[in-house]
């Protein structure tokens, strides 16, 4: 038997989030039923919630920053337990056969990975996410929180977390390696956080100096204001690693030009408009333009147990359901420090 969950969800492009009720499915052999605690806040909810990627069907629940408990396992369930902690990041399933995803890639699912809302899954019913009560999901696809991580601050790491995580793994961040980080918000945030932890020597790019203090209580070694033009005077050539966090369209040559040889500047942040650069701006220095996007299970529990032993959470501020609207226009301004995480309580 389906259940009726109660959920905040768009009714239609730019619309305001409305309180609602959304179906979830019985549970099936694999699958858990999980009692949703908290839901991060990504701007990635944003951009579909208004539409801005297209593609948006209605009515939509956001939520792809998930953490909550266990409260029911189907019959062949032999991962989890009624009462474990767990989280659900960005994906829901994938084909489970193709070469990616049987390398542990599956975000890169040749047949397309199934998304934790706006996505058809291959019953061929939609899914909704995490600004809800309860979701379920198939065991394959949920992620163990270890007991160490308060459930609040681990949810925006189901995605902020392992979008950072796995470029900087991927490009070998770690001791004797610069890294920058473009960007201190909800992604710039928790890169800071994760690249020292590695045990990189971390730059944070920002606009304006307002966030100074905050990154180097993440543990950044230097900041910067990219508004100052000496700026990219002073760094040129200085780093092996460059993670770029902010969706805003920004002078790629002109932060290539920070990069080593055969250094790279990696793209985590999705714009709205499409970029352009100078190929000399890679062939002057063996650089290399690359983009990255969360990671597969395996990597996101390598990232979980990562932050766990490093006592790494997100900065987060807890609204009730009623104020998801008035932060999605803070997350615009720019008005968080640095994530917003949904108190499922109070749907």
């Amino acid at each position: 038997m389906t259940t009726t969950v109660a959920a905040y969800a768009a009714p239609a492009a730019k619309a305001p989030l409305e309180r609602t009720t959304i179906t979830r499915r019985a549970v099936r052999e694999h699958d858990v039923l999980i009692d949703i605690k908290y839901a991060g806040i990504c701007h990635s909810d944003i951009h579909q919630a208004r539409d801005e990627w297209g593609g948006a069907v209605f009515p939509m629940v956001p939520g792809h920053e998930i953490a909550g408990v266990v409260t029911e396992v189907g019959p062949g369930v032999t991962r989890y337990a009624v009462g474990d902690r767990v989280g659900v990041g960005c994906f829901v399933d994938s084909c489970r056969e193709c070469e990616n995803c049987l390398a542990g890639d599956e975000q890169y699912c040749l047949n397309g990975m199934t998304g934790t809302y706006n996505a058809t899954g291959r019953d061929g019913e939609r899914t909704h996410g995490g600004y809800s009560t309860h979701v379920v999901v198939d065991e394959n696809y949920v992620l163990r929180i270890p007991e160490s991580l308060a459930l609040d601050v681990a949810a925006p790491l189901l995605c902020a977390g392992i979008t950072l995580y796995s470029p900087l793994r991927r490009w070998n961040a770690g001791p004797g390696k610069k890294v920058a980080v473009v960007g201190l918000g909800g992604l710039g945030h928790m890169g800071v956080k994760i690249a020292a932890a590695l045990g990189a020597e971390v730059t944070v790019l920002s606009q304006s100096l307002r966030k100074q203090d905050d990154a180097k209580r993440f543990g950044a070694d230097h900041y910067y204001a990219t508004s100052d033009e000496s700026t990219f005077q002073q760094l040129a050539g200085r780093f092996d690693l460059i993670v770029n966090t902010v969706s805003a369209n920004l002078d790629l040559d002109a932060y290539l030009s920070l990069l080593r040889v055969d250094g790279t500047l990696v793209n985590v942040g999705a714009p709205e408009h499409p970029v352009s650069l100078s190929v000399f701006s890679l062939i002057g220095g063996r650089r290399t333009l690359a983009g990255s996007m969360i990671g597969g299970i395996r990597e996101t529990q390598e990232m979980l147990d990562f932050c766990a032993e490093h006592e790494l959470g997100a900065e987060i501020e807890v609204i009730p359901a009623d104020r998801i609207n008035e932060a999605y226009e803070r997350v615009v301004a720019s008005d968080v420090r640095y994530r917003f995480v949904i108190d499922t309580a109070t749907i």
